[in-house]
C-alpha cells in the first residue's frame, strides 16, 4: 500500500495531495510549486482547482477538465482528487484535499492532514466529497 505524504504547513493539502500522486516527498513538490509560483500561503490553493492541475500537467499527467459532483464511492475513477470539508466564507468556496486510490481491489483516501491518527482513511461515511477531479493513469 501507498505510504502518505503529510502535509507540513497547514495550508499545504493540495501540494500535498500532488506528492502522493506523483510520488514525490513534499519538500520535493513543494520545490516544484514554488519554482511554479505556487505557494501554501497563497489561500487560493483552497478555492481554486487551477493550481493542482498546473502541478499535475507540469509532470505530465492528465486530469479530468471539470469537476464531477461526488455521487457514491463506487462511481469514483481509480484515482482522483476529492474535495472535502467544502464550505464557504464570504461567498467563496474553500475545501481540503485529499486523494483517492483504488488499488488491488481495495480503495482508500490518502489525507495529508497532520493531526490525522492515521493518513490512509477508509473511514468513508466521515468524509463529505463535495466533487472530484479524475486523474488519468
Amino acid at each position: 500500500m501507498t505510504t502518505p505524504v503529510i502535509q507540513e504547513e497547514p495550508t499545504g493539502c493540495g501540494i500535498a495531495s500532488v506528492a502522493n500522486i506523483l510520488g514525490k516527498t513534499y519538500s520535493q513538490m513543494k520545490t516544484i510549486a514554488n519554482e511554479m509560483g505556487i505557494y501554501a500561503t497563497d489561500q487560493s490553493l483552497w478555492s481554486d482547482t487551477q493550481y493542482v492541475r498546473r502541478m499535475l500537467s507540469a509532470s505530465g499527467v492528465e486530469t479530468s477538465s471539470e469537476e464531477v459532483p461526488f455521487v457514491s464511492w463506487e462511481a469514483l475513477p481509480d484515482l482522483a482528487l476529492l474535495a472535502i470539508k467544502y464550505h464557504q466564507e464570504k461567498g467563496k468556496d474553500f475545501w481540503h484535499w485529499v486523494v483517492f486510490k483504488r488499488e488491488h481491489d481495495k480503495h482508500f483516501v490518502l489525507d495529508s492532514a497532520s493531526y490525522l491518527p492515521s493518513n490512509i482513511r477508509t473511514d468513508f461515511n466521515e468524509m463529505k466529497p463535495q466533487w472530484f477531479i479524475e486523474v488519468k493513469q
